[in-house]
C-alpha cells in the first residue's frame, strides 16, 4: 500500500518500516535547503523560518537543514493540525529540552520520528489499548539514556499517535461531509 510517511508529501509503505532508509538516502549528499524542506513536508518556507525564528527548530547550518532538523519539523507539521503549537512545543520539550538545543536531547528528532512512523505501521485500532500495544512494540529496543526515559518516550509517542489519528479521521468526516447528498 503506498502512502506518505506521516507529516510529508514524500510516498511510502510505511508497513515496510523503511523510513530510517528512507532519510538516511535523502541525507545521504548533505542537508536539504529550505526549498526542498518546504516541498518534502508539504510546509510553506515562512511557517519554517518562524519556527526557526521561534526557537522550535534550530537554525539550518550554512543554509542546510539536517535530518534531525527535518524531522522536528514534519514532526510539527503533522501534530500541527490536532494540538495549538504551544503544546506541540511542551510535547517536544518533555521529552528534548529546549528545542533550539540538540545537545540537551533524550533522542534525537530524527529517532522520535521513526518510532512514531513504526507505532503508526503497528497500530491495530485507535484505541487506548491498540496504541499501547503499538507503542511497547515499536519501542521495544529503545534503550534509555537515563532512568525514567522509555516513560517519557511511551507517553510522547502516544500522544502523537492519539494526535495524528485524530487530524486523519477529522479529515476522513469532512471529505466524507462534503460527498453527502445535500437534496435528501
Amino acid at each position: 500500500m503506498i502512502t506518505y510517511l506521516p507529516g510529508t508529501t514524500i510516498e511510502a509503505d510505511i508497513s515496510r518500516n523503511d523510513t530510517e532508509f528512507i532519510l538516511k538516502s535523502m541525507f545521504s549528499m548533505g542537508g536539504l535547503v529550505l526549498s526542498q524542506v518546504s516541498r518534502l513536508s508539504g510546509v510553506e518556507t515562512h511557517d519554517v523560518q518562524n519556527w526557526v525564528k521561534r526557537g522550535f527548530v534550530s537554525p539550518p547550518v550554512q543554509k542546510q537543514y539536517s535530518k534531525r532538523q527535518f524531522c522536528r519539523i514534519i514532526l510539527i507539521n503533522m501534530l500541527r493540525d490536532c494540538l495549538p503549537i504551544g503544546d506541540i512545543v511542551s510535547l517536544l520539550s518533555y521529552i528534548n529540552g529546549k528545542l533550539d538545543d540538540e545537545d540537551d536531547d533524550m533522542i534525537g528528532d530524527d529517532e522520535l520520528y521513526v518510532y512514531l512512523v513504526r507505532v503508526l505501521s503497528r497500530m491495530k485500532s485507535p484505541t487506548q489499548e491498540g496504541v499501547n500495544d503499538a507503542v511497547i512494540i515499536a519501542t521495544a529496543d529503545y534503550r534509555e539514556p537515563f532512568a525514567g526515559g522509555k516513560t517519557r518516550l511511551v507517553k510522547v509517542l502516544s500522544v502523537m499517535a492519539f494526535s495524528y489519528c485524530s487530524t486523519y479521521y477529522h479529515r476522513l468526516a469532512v471529505n466524507m461531509l462534503m460527498t453527502l447528498d445535500k437534496q435528501n
